[in-house]
Order: C-alpha cells, then sequence, then structure tokens
C-alpha cells in the first residue's frame, strides 16, 4: 500500500508535533541516520569518482616492474 501526500513544509512540521514524545525522538533517530549514510555514500562515490588514475603509459611501467619483481625473486 502507498499513500502520498502533497504537503507543505509547515503542515508536516504540525503532523509531527502531534506525534508522542517517543515517536518524535524516534522519528529524529531515523532521519538522522538516513541522512548520515546519504551523507557518507555520497562522500565515497566522490572520493572515488575524484581519485587519481593511471595514464595507459603509468599502468604499463607498472606492470612492467611488477613482472621484473616477480622474475627476480628467489623462489
Amino acid at each position: 500500500m502507498e499513500l502520498r501526500l502533497d504537503l507543505e513544509f509547515n503542515q508536516l512540521l504540525k503532523l509531527i508535533h502531534q506525534l508522542p514524545k517517543k515517536d518524535i525522538e524516534r522519528l529524529s533517530v531515523v532521519l538522522q541516520s538516513e541522512v548520515k549514510a546519504s551523507k557518507s555514500s555520497s562522500s565515497l562515490q566522490k572520493l572515488i569518482l575524484d581519485a587519481p588514475t593511471w595514464t595507459d603509459t603509468e599502468l604499463q611501467d607498472y606492470n612492467n616492474a611488477r613482472t621484473h619483481l616477480n622474475q627476480s625473486r628467489i623462489a
């Protein structure tokens, strides 16, 4: 079941104030946790998208160095 209401912020606030104090506190905790999750998710996404990347040449140089190191190890 889904219910959609078109309420203005002040109307929503009035409805929230009609809730028992315990429910208001629970709502507050839920909203705060969702905001934190959203912030951490978006900041992680931003970190990943803004992270430095290697050019093809740099990646090839890295792979050549790894191959050389792997071949020079004493097994």
